[in-house]
């Protein structure tokens, strides 16, 4: 199983990104998919979630500004950025927990990360 992560880039304060992350592979079902961020001398944090129904939950600092999408058909997540700030500044990941076979356990997934960088 492969998660591949695409979309970052250099963008302007205000400005718009979008992310997304593919899973690949033997995968038999994907539950919950979500977004992390790790900026530089900080731990890892949560950006924003979404179960296999469309529920979705977001960091503080980013609700109003992100959203997060999936599809289910391409087992794909998104992540819309706009209204970008410097303090977005960050490697983002994505993870997925996921099931290989049926009767396999939920696993949690992650993928290479891409940088997102927020200046003027």
């Amino acid at each position: 199983v492969q998660l591949q992560a695409c979309g970052g880039g250099l963008v302007q304060p205000g400005g718009s990104l979008r992310l997304s992350c593919a899973a690949s592979g033997s995968i038999f079902s994907i539950n919950d998919m979500a977004w992390y961020r790790q900026a530089p001398g900080k731990q890892r944090e949560l950006v924003a979630a979404i179960t296999s129904g469309g529920t979705t939950n977001y960091a503080d600092s980013v609700q109003g500004r992100f959203t997060v999408s999936r599809d289910n058909a391409k087992n794909t997540v998104y992540l819309q950025m706009n209204s970008l700030k410097p303090e977005d500044t960050a490697v983002y990941y994505c993870n997925a927990q996921l099931r290989i076979r049926s009767w396999s356990p939920n696993l949690i997934y992650w993928g290479q990360g891409t940088q997102v960088t927020v200046s003027s």
